[in-house]
């Protein structure tokens, strides 16, 4: 018998974050990768991360973290003009500002990104690739 798991995880406050946190721990993301669309309040980053759902499926998956509702986005650490440059993202954590939330981004060698939001619109989508015979 063959275990599904959701493609999609969606979180709406901490505890929800967490989840999205300990699977994405470890991912390995292209700079490059990184898009905010501040008209559309969004903030996308595509990367490749370990199955974790999927305990006898270790393989590298690819992944989409979208945050919606995103006021600002402040980068530290990071050099914005390197594209080719491979992040390593260690966690994402969530505080309460006065009426607003920040998300926090942390990555390898001190990189951080801070996101300010509105309301907790967080989500994880897994990227299928088609045709693919594994």
């Amino acid at each position: 018998m063959t275990k599904k798991f959701l493609k999609k995880i969606i979180a709406q406050n901490q505890e929800d974050l967490r989840v999205i946190s300990a699977l994405c721990s470890e991912s390995k993301v292209k700079q490059s990768e990184i898009k905010f669309l501040k008209d559309n309040k969004i903030f996308l980053i595509s990367l490749e991360r370990e199955n974790k759902e999927n305990l006898n499926n270790k393989k590298k998956i690819n992944s989409i973290l979208k945050f919606e509702f995103i006021e600002k986005s402040k980068a530290k650490n990071i050099n914005q003009h390197d594209e080719e440059n491979i992040l390593e993202l260690l966690a994402i954590d969530l505080f309460k500002k006065e009426k607003n939330y920040e998300i926090i981004l942390l990555f390898s060698n001190n990189g951080i990104i801070t996101l300010e939001a509105e309301v907790v619109e967080i989500e994880l989508d897994n990227v299928e690739k088609i045709n693919d015979k594994n």
